[in-house]
């Protein structure tokens, strides 16, 4: 979305946000030094007065694990060191073999995802979002690529919950057409189905195609995952919704293709690290952030006027409420239901964290914000799907 430009009563936060001998910092320091925010990013307002009432025990954790956990002077010299986008890019074209964490089976778009993200990688099948996230943090594999959004179905709410409650950087993101097809088992006719499986946002992608058809839906872990079933159990009655690749792989029939609600499919795919990448300023990059504000008549509307003062671009904005929080105050009329659920915003923006305006308008939020944590900062997909 783009924000309307308001001009800024206020003078710039920070006086020495130049970048010099850049490639000498890490990434790390370059976000504890630029907006005071340790490893992870995290940030707590802890002088707001309604904090005690606000904070949510699950949050507070949150914040004290948040601390620096690797110190560049103690003995984790044989630990990687952060790529810069450059490294990163360089990695990408020459297709170095990194063991790439991507959720379903053989198959499943988010393989497809991986491959494209990293070519010439290994990708690793995880039964759940929640396995892949953990294999990177675990140095089972090196990246995880999963998806975060798709233009029909939209947001991916486990990714994000995931992205909050686990301490892997963005350091890149991939977008993918997705086409659908309808496969089914040799011998088997479209007259025959009685129900599909596939994905939950495979399913609503091909809402109006299956509607007419008269198919009840099933939603599984993964579209891979579902051509799999129904080929393993020979079923006579059910199809899947997945990709020619997985007709071909598990052998079955392709009864439909390019069966989507609409040609223009895209989902979007993050690359996910352990450690951030050096945000740059020689190519478009985007920067997710995350964070909550204290309840309020236009608390949300400051919060977003922090980048519309200094002319940044808003791509995206997700809200989630806050889980496992300690409700607030109950109104006398509210019948024993709270008066307000505390949310948390996500927010991308097309600005690096090495560009001034960036560092001021997080320096800014981070002023009023309850909790504040950078996701990433990291090279823009400005390529077609």
């Amino acid at each position: 979305m783009t924000v309307t430009t308001l001009r800024s009563p206020l003078p710039s936060l920070y006086s020495d946000t130049k970048i010099h001998n850049r490639k000498s910092v890490t990434a790390t320091q370059f976000y504890q030094r630029r907006l005071k925010i340790p490893l992870h990013a995290c940030y707590s307002n802890t002088n707001s007065k309604n904090n005690k009432k606000f904070q949510a025990i699950d949050l507070q954790e949150l914040i004290r694990d948040s601390t620096c956990e690797f110190d560049s002077k103690d003995s984790t010299a044989s630990l990687p060191r952060p790529l810069t986008s450059d490294q990163l890019s360089n990695l990408t074209s020459e297709g170095s073999r990194l063991r790439v964490a991507y959720q379903g089976v053989r198959g499943a778009y988010s393989e497809f995802a991986a491959e494209k993200a990293y070519p010439n990688c290994e990708p690793v099948p995880c039964e759940q979002f929640d396995t892949a996230f953990e294999a990177v943090e675990k140095w089972l594999v090196d990246r995880a690529v999963l998806p975060i959004e798709n233009s029909l179905g939209g947001s991916i709410h486990r990714n994000y919950d995931l992205l909050l409650r686990h301490r892997l950087h963005i350091v890149g993101e991939v977008k993918l057409a997705i086409r659908h097809y309808l496969l089914a088992n040799h011998g088997v006719l479209v007259e025959d189905l009685k129900r599909v499986l596939s994905h939950p946002q495979a399913l609503s992608q091909c809402e109006s195609t299956l509607t007419g058809l008269g198919l009840v839906r099933e939603a599984v872990d993964d579209t891979a995952g579902a051509a799999k079933h129904v080929a393993f159990h020979k079923l006579k009655d059910a199809g899947a919704v997945a990709s020619k690749i997985a007709a071909s792989i598990y052998g079955l029939n392709i009864l439909a293709e390019d069966i989507q609600d609409d040609s223009d499919n895209v989902t979007r795919f993050l690359m996910l690290a352990r450690e951030p990448i050096i945000p740059g300023i020689d190519k478009p990059f985007k920067t997710s952030i995350v964070f909550s504000l204290e309840e309020g008549p236009g608390m949300l509307f400051k919060a977003l006027a922090v980048f519309a003062m200094r002319n940044v671009n808003l791509t995206k904005i997700e809200s989630r409420p806050l889980q496992k929080q300690t409700l607030p105050t109950l109104d006398d009329g509210t019948n024993g239901f709270p008066k307000y659920f505390p949310y948390l915003f996500y927010v991308d923006f097309e600005a690096s964290m090495a560009d001034q305006r960036a560092q001021n308008a997080l320096g800014h939020l981070k002023e009023f914000a309850t909790f504040l944590r950078v996701l990433g900062s990291y090279p823009a997909d400005t390529g077609l799907p």
